[in-house]
Order: C-alpha cells, then sequence, then structure tokens
C-alpha cells in the first residue's frame, strides 16, 4: 500500500505512522497508519480506488475539527485534504474553492473582495469539504445559504455535480453525509457589499466568539448539536456538569456546550466525558444529545 500510494502522489505527499494529534483541533490521538496528500481530484480517485481496491480502509480529513481519533489511533489510510487541493479563485460574485480550503480563509477572501454573505463563517475552523458535508453554520447563517454548484467524487468513484438545492441540507447534514461522497470543489454565490462593514461585522462575531466561547483551548467547537427545542450548553450546566472533568479533558466554564483539552487530556478521557454528559442530561432532562464530533479508530 505504501508503495502505490508513493507511486501515486510522490513519496513526499505519504507519511507513515504519522500522529493524528498534529491533524485534530483536539489534539488528542494516536498515529495512523498511512497519511496521504492528493494533490489533485483525480490523485484523489485514484487513492479511493487503490484503498478500495486492496480492502484498505480509508478516511478523509480536512482541518480535523470536528474529529476525535482514539489513541490507538487509525489502522488505515488518512486523505488529508487540508495543505493541497485549496485554491480559491473570486469571479464576479462567485468564489470558487477547493474542498481543502479553510472557512475562515474564504470568508477572508469575500470580505477582501467586497463580497457579503459568507461573514458567519469567518470563524468555523473547518475546511470547505467537510463543512458542506454537514452542513456548517453559525450566527444564523449555514452553507446551504451560500452554496450554488458543489463537485463530488461519489462513492462508486464518478465525478458529479449538485446545485445547492440538489445538496438536501439539513441541520448539520446533506445527502452526502448520507451517500459517503467527497466534496471536491464549490461554488460559493455572494453578494456586493462594503469591505468596511463586512470586516466590522466579522470583528464582532469574533468578539462574541472570545467572550463566550474557550477560544484559547484545544477543542471541536460545539460538542453536541442543538436538540430540537432546546439548547445544548443549557441542559449540560443544568445537569451540573459545568466544569467537571476527567483527566483534563473538561465541560468547559465558559460555554457548557464545549469540551475542551486542558493541555494533557486523552482521546479515551475525552470520549468518556462525552458519554458521561449524554448519560447525566438524559438521567436529568430527558434528552438525548447527539454529537457533532465524529469518532475514527474506536473498536
Amino acid at each position: 500500500m505504501l508503495s502505490i500510494l508513493q507511486e501515486l502522489t510522490g513519496k513526499e505527499h505519504v507519511w507513515t505512522d504519522e500522529p493524528m494529534k498534529d491533524h485534530t483541533t483536539f489534539r488528542v490521538g494516536g498515529c495512523a497508519r498511512y497519511l496521504v496528500e492528493p494533490q489533485s481530484a483525480e490523485q484523489l480517485q485514484k487513492i479511493i480506488q487503490a484503498c478500495q481496491k486492496a480492502g484498505m480502509p480509508f478516511y478523509l480529513v480536512g482541518n480535523g475539527s470536528n474529529l476525535l481519533v482514539s489513541d490507538n489511533g487509525y489502522d488505515g489510510v488518512i486523505i488529508h485534504l487540508f495543505k493541497n487541493m485549496a485554491k480559491a479563485e473570486v469571479k464576479g460574485v462567485c468564489l470558487y474553492l477547493e474542498a481543502g480550503v479553510l472557512l475562515s480563509r474564504a470568508a477572508h477572501l469575500a470580505c477582501r473582495e467586497g463580497l457579503t454573505g459568507l461573514e458567519f463563517a469567518s470563524g468555523i475552523p473547518g475546511t470547505v469539504g467537510g463543512a458542506l458535508v454537514m452542513n456548517a453554520g453559525a450566527y444564523g447563517g449555514e452553507m446551504k445559504d451560500v452554496v450554488r454548484r458543489v463537485k463530488v467524487l461519489t462513492a462508486e468513484g464518478m465525478f458529479r455535480e449538485y446545485t445547492g438545492e440538489e445538496m438536501r441540507f439539513g441541520y448539520r447534514k446533506s445527502r452526502l453525509s448520507e451517500e459517503q461522497s467527497v466534496v471536491l470543489e464549490a461554488v460559493f454565490e455572494l453578494r456586493t457589499g462594503s469591505t468596511e462593514k463586512i470586516q466590522e461585522k466579522m470583528d464582532q462575531l469574533k468578539e462574541q466568539r472570545v467572550k463566550k466561547q474557550p477560544v484559547e483551548y484545544a477543542s471541536a467547537g460545539s460538542t453536541f448539536k442543538r436538540p430540537e427545542g432546546y439548547f445544548a450548553g443549557q441542559l449540560i450546566q443544568e445537569a451540573g456538569l459545568k466544569g467537571f472533568s476527567i483527566g483534563d479533558a473538561q465541560v468547559s466554564e465558559k460555554h457548557c456546550g464545549f469540551i475542551i483539552n486542558r493541555g494533557k487530556a486523552t482521546a479515551s478521557q475525552i470520549r468518556e466525558l462525552i458519554e458521561t454528559v449524554q448519560r447525566k442530561v438524559y438521567e436529568d432532562a430527558g434528552v438525548r444529545l447527539e454529537p457533532e464530533v465524529k469518532f475514527l479508530g474506536w473498536q
């Protein structure tokens, strides 16, 4: 498998026994058997085909902002789209973005070009690819509001395009999460606006984040999806879990919707804390919290 990956992308784009703590925002996780960084959609297609032919598990990772990798690592191929496949271009009121582009970078590019509508995404730590799969959102905005076209690689290995309507966006989901399709690139359609006002809006949102969220600690952002009719953070606080910790994994004292790594937490401690929060909130309020975080490498 190593020689196949090296042949497809070049030896300089393939790593073995790569620590996943270096590729996730939780800053925890064991080693991936292989990590490869494709340089193009065609390389990505061939890597996936090679993994499928060899019966080798694989998983696509952008900025690792919604991912908890086991302390035992991942016995498969991590396909890393963060550093590469990250071209961004502006044409009129549209942003043409590859899957590896950080949302924060896209938002600042839009601001520089005097395009409004993406300010809400300026503080979301993920990439375009991951954001589209889960319809990422914040402060009243979501991907579905700005996406006009998405090019994907289907589970069958075919290239396909969807319109924004065809993406079937819902709360933290899209058709891609159901179909196991891989985002390659997308077109965001925005509106013309004042660069000064756009920057002012992003500054206001940043001030709110710093004030209300534990941005000084490693985390995966909001740990749980918002249960219908409730707020996860409020339920967790009412269950008496504010500041509750297992090792260095802690329910944030600033915002109970965040589980943070205070420095030396293990993935097992974070997962145990997530499950403890789920159990206690259900016992207290009868509400089942569903994690936004994806678990990788667990038995």
